[in-house]
């Protein structure tokens, strides 16, 4: 993966966000990256943290330490579930409000009993599992993991960057399991996706949120239906498009609920003027001889 400085004129954007510190990197079709800031500075990824998490538990399954539709937690309940909070737990807290595959209920609690599991079968720390299975292998030497693995991790632009690449073209995992992070589990459900709205059909991957139709949303306008991605509470997003592919991450260091209503206002105009710049790239290179 080759980096370059930024040469995106969208991506200084940032640079006028109510934030003390900000930093914002592109993943391009072809696979170099752009950045924006400090990319080597690590920020609280908060609930990005959950896309770490549940690929780590992917890679569990092909190894055979664990099985997405095994028994965890409530009775009904599975890993994939959990992964797609429709385990029917809460936001925080380890008694159920629902049956499983009731509602999308957003949901810490869900990821952590599912990172509990692997840690369970491997015998060993969670942190210890992600490391050696994602961190390592993918040279995200600066990220780390500091308690929950619903929310508790610490990385930067660069080594998102290198996440990114590895979720649009696996090379840890087969593509038919890498799949499930991004194909919906359990649809139809609705649910909320918090500090941004209530949705008919809340659509979720394993681990990683699904636009869908959702409207009002914190990703742009015109990303696809098919985009795909988290954002964090410590002000933080990270979305992908396999369709171009590419990838847009921003990382900052105010909390979401101390500017959301700023916030999904800027980051969608910011996601649709860098897509604009993507496919512009992706176009004119088409038609290049």
């Amino acid at each position: 993966m080759t980096a370059q400085a930024s040469n995106v004129g969208a991506l200084q954007q940032i640079d006028s966000w109510p934030v003390l510190n900000a930093v914002a990197g592109v993943l391009w079709p072809d696979g170099t990256t752009t950045t924006h800031g400090d990319a080597d500075r690590p920020f609280a990824l908060a609930s990005i943290t959950k896309l770490l998490t549940a690929w780590a538990v992917l890679i569990a399954v092909e190894e055979t330490i664990v099985d997405l539709d095994q028994p965890v937690g409530q009775p009904g309940c599975t890993l994939r579930h959990l992964l797609s909070h429709a385990g029917g737990y809460p936001f925080n807290g380890d008694a159920p409000i629902a049956v499983p595959q009731k509602r999308r209920i957003y949901s810490n609690t869900g990821i952590e009993l599912a990172a509990a599991l692997v840690a369970e079968q491997a015998a060993m720390p969670f942190e210890r599992y992600l490391a050696d299975a994602v961190l390592g292998p993918l040279g995200m030497s600066s990220t780390r993991l500091d308690g929950s693995p619903a929310w508790a991790a610490w990385g930067t632009v660069n080594d998102l960057l290198r996440f990114a690449a590895e979720v649009l073209r696996p090379r840890l995992i087969d593509p038919s399991t890498a799949s499930v992070a991004y194909t919906v589990q359990f649809p139809g459900l609705s649910g909320l996706v918090p500090g941004v709205g209530r949705y008919a059909d809340c659509q979720w991957g394993a681990g990683f949120e699904i636009k869908d139709g959702k409207t009002n949303h914190w990703m742009g306008a015109t990303n696809s239906a098919e985009a795909f991605g988290h954002f964090g509470g410590s002000g933080t997003f990270m979305w992908m498009e396999r369709g171009e592919p590419a990838a847009l991450i921003a990382l900052t260091d105010r909390r979401f609920e101390d500017w959301s209503a700023d916030a999904l206002r800027l980051w969608p105009a910011f996601s649709d003027a860098v897509l604009a710049e993507i496919r512009l790239t992706r176009a004119t290179a088409g038609a290049t001889p």
